[in-house]
């Protein structure tokens, strides 16, 4: 018999010091996101499931949790990723002409970990441009979260970019069934040859050594070049690689620390990805931090198929990088119904000092506050005096 204070497996509580770091950190993004025109929408967590997942694709419905509501009877989903929700609000909810700028923060669920420690509960932040089709859009979001890991203290970024289309164009009029494909890109993303040869037998031939040539294409800018004469003559992978090197051009304008790679191959994530996509890494960091890219598709079942790029991340894995913490200076009072400590310790407060109230013979255990100064009683008046 399991204990009544177990949780599921990856699933935790967030104790006291990474609940601050996590707050603090979902400030800043928010601000900043906001000092960039960005407005703050409140999707809720589940909602009907044909909603929730329409357009989506398998990977996403995958990792949803399902339920009935007791009200209608009808099949609901925990959501496992925000998009698709915010994509709703721009099209039925806000229908605006123009472009909208919408971020988000708030939990997420996923059936199964996305990696071997990660949680099943991600705290999902994020940031998206609706209405506008140009690279502007692209290198917009791309700054916004270079400019949001930098301010958070995150070192050593390294922006890997790719672009959905390449792959798209190399399997252009390929008879396979939806199965068979996402059993190619699979075995791209894991750069696994002999599973990439037997899931693509019997594909012309310009397609099976597109593929091959694909899973080498991945390192520095020269990537580009290579596949530019390696790659069957598609313009839709013309046009992507123009993209991605117009993108790794700007961002290196304003980002010379940031180093700047490619994948051609990789299709990780989720499925409604339509155009360039891109990660950010740290060093010392196996997992991409952020990732983002452009689904211009994802608003049609909603009935405004219109241009749509963002990014997101998870700010629980983000608060274990970046500097150190350090506590936050306090000052030690006494306890007491003595009316003028109780003033002298509001007035603390109100301006914007951390005040612990402590009785006699007890150390606070805090392990987020130093007290440095304490409020003692000095002949007759509570004045501050250093510890």
């Amino acid at each position: 018999m399991s204990s009544a204070w177990l949780l599921p497996e990856h699933i935790a509580d967030v104790l006291p010091a990474q609940a601050r770091r996590i707050e603090e950190l979902r400030r800043t993004l928010l601000d900043l996101a906001r000092s960039y025109g960005f407005e703050l929408v409140m999707p809720p967590l589940l909602e009907y499931l044909e909603s929730l997942l329409s357009g989506t694709g398998r990977e996403l419905n995958l990792q949803t949790f399902k339920l009935v509501d007791q009200l209608s009877g009808r099949t609901l989903g925990l959501r496992a990723d925000t998009t698709p929700q915010v994509a709703r609000i721009d099209a039925h909810l806000l229908n605006r002409a123009g472009v909208s700028r919408l971020c988000y923060c708030g939990p997420v669920l996923h059936t199964r970990p996305g990696a071997p420690h990660a949680t099943r509960e991600p705290l999902q932040l994020g940031a998206e441009i609706y209405g506008h089709g140009g690279l502007e859009a692209d290198l917009e979001v791309q700054e916004l979260a270079l400019d949001g890991l930098r301010a958070v203290g995150v070192d050593g970024l390294v922006l890997d970019l790719a672009d959905a289309r390449i792959v798209r164009g190399v399997l252009a009029g390929v008879p396979a069934d939806g199965e068979r494909l996402q059993a190619v890109v699979g075995a791209l993303a894991a750069k696994d040859s002999a599973a990439l040869a037997a899931h693509s037998r019997g594909f012309p031939q310009p397609a099976r050594r597109g593929l091959e040539e694909l899973l080498g294409l991945y390192g520095d800018e020269s990537v580009l070049e290579r596949a530019r004469a390696v790659l069957p003559r598609s313009e839709l992978i013309r046009r992507a690689i123009d993209d991605l090197a117009w993108l790794a051009r700007n961002v290196r304008q304003t980002y010379p620390q940031v180093r700047i790679g490619f994948d051609l191959a990789d299709l990780g994530g989720y499925d409604y990805y339509s155009g360039a996509r891109f990660a950010v890494y740290a060093a010392d960091v196996g997992e991409a931090v952020v990732r983002g890219g452009r689904y211009d598709e994802v608003g049609a079942v909603f009935g405004r198929n219109r241009p749509a790029v963002g990014f997101s991340l998870d700010l629980k894995a983000l608060s274990s990088h970046g500097p150190a913490r350090s506590t936050r200076r306090a000052i030690r009072a006494p306890w007491g119904a003595d009316a003028a400590l109780r003033t002298a310790v509001r007035r603390l407060r109100e301006q914007g000092e951390t005040v612990l109230c402590v009785r006699p013979g007890d150390e606070p255990e805090a392990n987020e506050f130093d007290c440095t100064r304490e409020l003692a009683a000095v002949g007759g008046q509570w004045v501050l005096r250093a510890l």
